[in-house]
């Protein structure tokens, strides 16, 4: 694990509760930050309440400002201040929603799902966060990407337009609003990560998946203040793949 003093420091990580949101959401409370864990699985959440018991646990759609809004406020109602937000919900349509096929034979509402999740949800979360950091006139932002983003899904292709977009557009039109408020944002873009063992099979030029810390300690590095010269870039961590020739 990456080891940086984040004492005092009060996070918001999304989609806390499974996966990368959880292992980063561990490893900054580990080290002594407050963490508002947000997920749209309450029992998750429940199944977390000890190990968390200092935190906030809040149930939420990402999709939805006013659920996101309400996430900020009792943030802030809480701890006074926010210091580091962090973007992991989100996810494939086709996989979640059980819907297979090529783009244009998939339901519309599955393809408006994904970007909602996965775009939307980013930019609702930044538009609330990044208020509270300007008044600070400090805080850091990491979102996340995804090889998908560059390679292109032609079933997936809302979460790959999702991700294009939060890599670059995004990222960099973030970076330089916040610059003038000693806001950092970055983007971090994983190739397959094992928190799936379906990851395992995908490809990559140094043979294998990423193991779910790899990914993680990125991240904290990025919210760390070992990383203060550091804004408005994108980390691909995908093992070659985005210069191996995949069909």
């Amino acid at each position: 694990m990456f080891e940086a003093d984040f004492n005092g420091k009060v996070a918001i990580v999304t989609g806390a509760g499974s996966g990368m949101g959880l292992l980063t959401a561990r490893c900054l409370h580990k080290q002594g930050a407050f963490v508002t864990l947000v997920d749209f699985n309450e029992q998750a959440l429940n199944d977390l309440k000890a190990e968390f018991n200092d935190c906030l646990l809040l149930k939420a759609d990402v999709r939805n400002f006013s659920n996101v809004k309400e996430v900020v406020d009792k943030t802030l109602e809480k701890y006074g201040k926010i210091d580091v937000l962090v973007n992991c919900a989100g996810g494939t349509s086709s996989r979640i929603l059980n819907s297979p096929g090529e783009f244009v034979d998939r339901p519309i509402e599955h393809i408006d799902w994904g970007i909602d999740v996965n775009l939307k949800g980013v930019v609702y979360f930044c538009h609330e966060v990044m208020r509270q950091m300007r008044s600070q006139k400090s805080g850091v932002v990491v979102n996340m990407g995804s090889i998908t983003g560059i390679e292109g899904d032609y079933v997936g292709i809302d979460y790959a337009i999702s991700k294009s977009a939060i890599m670059s557009g995004l990222n960099t039109s973030l970076a330089k609003f916040g610059a003038n408020y000693g806001i950092r944002v970055n983007c971090v873009a994983p190739g397959p990560v094992l928190t799936r063992a379906a990851m395992a099979n995908m490809k990559t030029a140094i043979g294998r998946a990423a193991e779910p810390q790899e990914i993680v300690d990125m991240i904290l590095y990025l919210v760390s203040d070992k990383s203060s010269f550091v804004t408005g870039s994108t980390f691909l961590m995908d093992g070659g793949r985005h210069f191996m020739d995949i069909k």
